[in-house]
C-alpha cells in the first residue's frame, strides 16, 4: 500500500522574498508618524480676548499666526514677538490696535489702542473714567474701526458773586454751564468773567456782577441811607431776619431785591451795592417809602 501523501504547507510570509521591503517601508511610515507627531505643535492663540487652541507645526509666532489665518497690521499688539520660536504648549496673544479720537476738556487728539473697550482704553490713555464724565459708558465695546470718544475731567472751580465766593468740583464743558449747576441766575446785562461760553478749566475763577442800569439821582443820593440801615439793622450787611425772611442792610426780601436787578441774597454783597439797589427800590416807588421800610423809613430825611 502507498502512504497518504501530505498537504503541501502554506507558505511563511516572512520567508518571502518581499518580506524586507514591507517590513522597511513600515518601519519608515511608523517613522514618519513619530516624526510628525512629535512637530505638531498644541498652541493656544488669543485674539482680542478670543482664546482659540491651534495644532501647528510652524517654528515661529507669526507663522502660526499665518496659519491660523491671523493677520497683523499697524500698531497690533504680539506677545511673544512674531519672529520669536515657538514652543509646545505655548500661549500666543494678538491684541488689535483700534483708532479713538479723544476730545479731552474741548483738545481733540488722535490715538491707537489696542483695549477693547473705553474704560481700559482711558486707562491706556492714563485717564480714569472715574475722574470726569465720558460720552460713552466704561464697558462700551471699542470697535476694530474705532470711534470718538468726548471726556470731560472733574474740575475745582470758583464763583464769586459779591461778598460770597463757592467753590465746586465740575464736569462742565461751559461757564454757563457751572453756573447753571450752581443755581445761579444770569440776567440780561450781568457781568460775567470768563465768558458764559468759555471752557472753566481747573483753578478758573468766575465773577458774576450785575449792571448798574439805572442812574441815582443827586437828591436821591443824598438822603440818609445810613441812619435808614442803623434804624433796619444796625447797619449790619449780614443781617438776617427770618420773619420774612428779610435780609442785609434793608432788610430786603428776595422778590424785592430782584425787582431791583440784585442777585442772590441781599447779604451776600457789599455795602455799596446794597445801598443802590435800595436807592433803585425807593425810585420804583417813586419815593413811597412806606411800603418797603415803614419804621424806619423817615430817617431817610434828616431832621433840620
Amino acid at each position: 500500500m502507498r502512504g497518504k501523501r501530505r498537504a503541501p504547507r502554506p507558505p511563511i510570509p516572512w520567508r518571502s522574498p518581499w518580506t524586507p521591503v514591507v517590513c522597511a517601508a513600515g518601519a519608515v511610515a511608523v517613522g514618519a508618524l513619530v516624526t510628525v507627531s512629535m512637530l505638531v505643535k498644541e498652541v493656544t492663540v488669543i485674539v482680542d480676548g478670543e482664546r482659540r487652541p491651534v495644532h501647528a507645526m510652524a517654528v515661529t509666532v507669526g507663522e502660526v499666526l499665518d496659519d491660523t489665518g491671523v493677520s497683523l497690521g499697524f500698531g497690533d499688539v504680539v506677545r511673544p514677538a512674531a519672529h520669536k520660536e515657538v514652543a509646545d504648549g505655548a500661549t500666543i496673544e494678538v491684541r488689535r490696535a483700534r483708532p479713538i479720537t479723544l476730545t479731552l476738556d474741548g483738545h481733540t487728539s488722535r490715538h491707537l489702542v489696542t483695549a477693547t473697550n473705553v474704560g481700559d482704553a482711558l486707562a491706556e490713555l492714563d485717564l480714569t473714567p472715574a475722574a470726569g464724565r465720558l460720552s460713552a459708558p466704561p464697558a462700551y465695546e471699542v470697535p476694530l474701526e474705532g470711534m470718538s470718544l468726548t471726556f470731560y475731567t472733574r474740575r475745582k472751580v470758583h464763583v464769586m458773586t459779591g461778598n460770597t465766593r463757592r467753590t465746586s468740583r465740575t464736569t462742565a464743558r461751559t461757564v454757563r454751564g457751572v453756573l447753571r449747576r450752581q443755581g445761579i441766575p444770569v440776567r440780561r446785562g450781568y457781568l460775567v468773567d470768563p465768558p458764559l461760553d468759555s471752557f472753566p478749566k481747573d483753578g478758573t475763577v468766575i465773577t458774576v456782577t450785575p449792571l448798574r442800569t439805572v442812574t441815582i439821582p443827586r437828591d436821591v443820593a443824598r438822603l440818609d441811607w445810613k441812619a435808614l440801615a442803623d434804624c433796619e439793622s444796625h447797619g449790619d450787611p449780614l443781617a438776617y431776619n427770618a420773619d420774612g425772611p428779610y435780609y442785609g442792610m434793608y432788610q430786603f426780601s428776595l422778590p424785592v431785591w430782584e425787582s431791583v436787578g440784585g442777585m442772590g441774597l441781599p447779604s451776600e454783597w457789599p455795602e455799596e451795592e446794597q445801598t443802590y439797589r435800595a436807592q433803585v427800590l425807593y425810585q420804583q416807588v417813586g419815593g413811597r417809602w412806606q411800603g418797603q421800610w415803614p419804621a424806619c423809613g423817615d430817617r431817610l430825611f434828616p431832621t433840620t
